[in-house]
């Protein structure tokens, strides 16, 4: 398909603001998929573009909290394979879905996602003891979620942080430093299944990386200084509007 530059500069911005906003809150994906759809891409491609230029992003976001935040890769190494291969399973599984329903259910997806983030309390206080062993965790909800990200993707770093608050008893800082190593692995893993299947507008994705780029630098230094609420509000109200352009054009 054919793009005009003011689109591409458009969704460059746009690409900027959503790897500032999901560096220090997560849920970048629910503005550059409606932008992506909005800008006339067809569903699998918006889809298989987002992930060609999500991986900037998280992959800047782990290079730093790795870093500057005291994650270690030996921490990671296995739990990130695990999301890998989930995403793996939901990229494939989304490939089967006819492209008809994908024009409903991935407005619907994200609209609900948007709705988790700004109506369903947050809890940042970890529980006295795990809930859940390191290794049933690791075999279990983490490929689950990468399977979710392989699928449909936004909320996907939200869901891994509030996990290991919620099941490992983890610091929220820390487990949102880990939570960005582990959507790196599950944004690789579905954009090697969406390069494979064909479904990747070159184009697009790399004008959307350098503004990937440019937000996860300018996020990942102002991280904290911000409170989260304003930015879930914020990426809620953008999405939503855009969403609401997708399903009204």
């Amino acid at each position: 398909m054919e793009i005009t530059w003011q689109a591409l500069a458009i969704l460059a911005v746009v690409a900027l603001v959503a790897g500032c906003l999901d560096t220090l809150a997560g849920g970048g994906g629910l503005i550059t998929v409606p932008a992506l759809l909005l800008a006339g891409v067809p569903p699998l491609q918006a889809l298989g573009t987002n992930k060609l230029q999500a991986p900037a992003g998280t992959g800047m976001a782990t290079y730093q909290v790795i870093r500057r935040h005291g994650v270690r890769w030996a921490d990671v190494r296995w739990p990130m394979l695990w999301a890998f291969l989930g995403s793996v399973l939901g990229t494939i599984a989304i490939l089967f879905v006819p492209v008809a329903s994908l024009e409903v259910v991935i407005p619907v997806v994200l609209a609900l996602i948007a709705a988790y983030f700004l109506f369903v309390p947050r809890s940042h206080q970890p529980p006295p003891e795990p809930r859940m062993s390191a290794a049933t965790y690791d075999a279990t909800l983490v490929p689950a979620i990468g399977a979710y990200d392989g699928a449909f993707g936004p909320g996907t770093g939200s869901l891994y942080a509030l996990s290991g608050v919620a099941l490992r008893a983890l610091p929220l800082r820390r487990s949102t430093a880990i939570a960005k190593t582990l959507n790196f692995a599950t944004n690789v893993a579905s954009l090697v299944v969406f390069i494979v299947a064909g479904q990747v507008l070159w184009l697009v994705g790399g004008v959307m990386i350098v503004g990937q780029l440019i937000g996860a630098y300018i996020g990942s230094h102002i991280l904290l200084r911000v409170h989260p609420m304003v930015l879930r509000v914020l990426i809620v109200v953008v999405s939503l509007t855009m969403l609401w352009r997708v399903l009204v054009s």
